[in-house]
């Protein structure tokens, strides 16, 4: 591990805005802020999380928009986490926070009903692993125990495929569609929200790529169905989703 690493974990660790737990450290002690992030924030305004979360651009974006919302970025990449943590930190952010674990951990950090939005923002398709997707019906239906009656889930991708997916379990489940477009800014250029950019989604824009969004209702439902359908996969992703990144991520 680099001394960049290193140094960047240090700092996470004495970080405010940061909580960073294995499953090892649950199973010695519950999580202080599951049910209770307002007594964090010190308020009781929505909370919103971003699954997934990269360098925190999304989380720190939303935050700087929002300020009577509570936003929390996370992800299991301590190193890329550091970036959104720090300049959330420099700018005084209350309202951003991040949780450094896997996302298929977050009932032990959320109670029922607790958020009110999640944002997923560029995840990896999992082409190959259906029950990897963070759209999957084993996901959402974590995600409907923790949002509120009517909370919403917002997807960004640059991935064809992830998209034809999300949409067919959204048909598979009857979920509410609130908005979509496969071409965000030909169909939305002065949106405030849509508008803000990963480090991700600029590299994928300048490869001449879509990105696709959809907003959609979550509500808690006692059965999740996987959607039975053939979908084209996406070919450049065959060379490594990161093949031409691979620099540019040490950053």
């Amino acid at each position: 591990m680099g001394k960049n690493k290193l140094s960047k974990f240090a700092d996470m660790a004495t970080y405010p805005n940061v909580f960073q737990y294995t499953f090892s450290t649950l199973q010695k002690a519950e999580f202080p802020y599951k049910g209770k992030w307002r007594e964090f924030f010190k308020n009781d305004n929505p909370i919103v999380i971003e699954l997934g979360c990269g360098k925190g651009e999304y989380t720190v974006g939303l935050a700087r928009l929002y300020p009577e919302k509570n936003f929390i970025g996370i992800d299991i990449k301590g190193a890329r986490m550091w970036k959104g943590a720090t300049q959330a930190l420099q700018e005084k952010l209350a309202n951003a926070a991040f949780l450094r674990t896997h996302i298929e951990m977050i009932h032990h950090f959320f109670a029922e009903n607790e958020v009110s939005e999640i944002w997923i923002t560029f995840p990896d398709p999992r082409m190959q692993k259906p029950n990897r997707r963070l759209t999957s019906a084993r996901f959402m239906r974590g995600y409907s125990l923790i949002l509120r009656t009517q909370g919403v889930v917002h997807l960004k991708t640059d991935s064809n495929f992830l998209f034809t997916y999300t949409k067919a379990m959204i048909a598979e489940n009857s979920l509410p569609v609130l908005f979509e477009t496969e071409n965000l800014y030909a169909s939305n250029p002065d949106d405030k929200i849509l508008n803000i950019q990963t480090f991700y989604e600029q590299q994928w824009l300048a490869r001449g790529l879509n990105i696709k969004y959809i907003k959609f209702a979550c509500p808690e439902k006692s059965e999740w169905t996987e959607p039975e359908v053939e979908i084209e996969k996406d070919g450049y992703r065959s060379f490594g989703r990161n093949a031409n990144l691979n620099a540019i991520d040490k950053i």
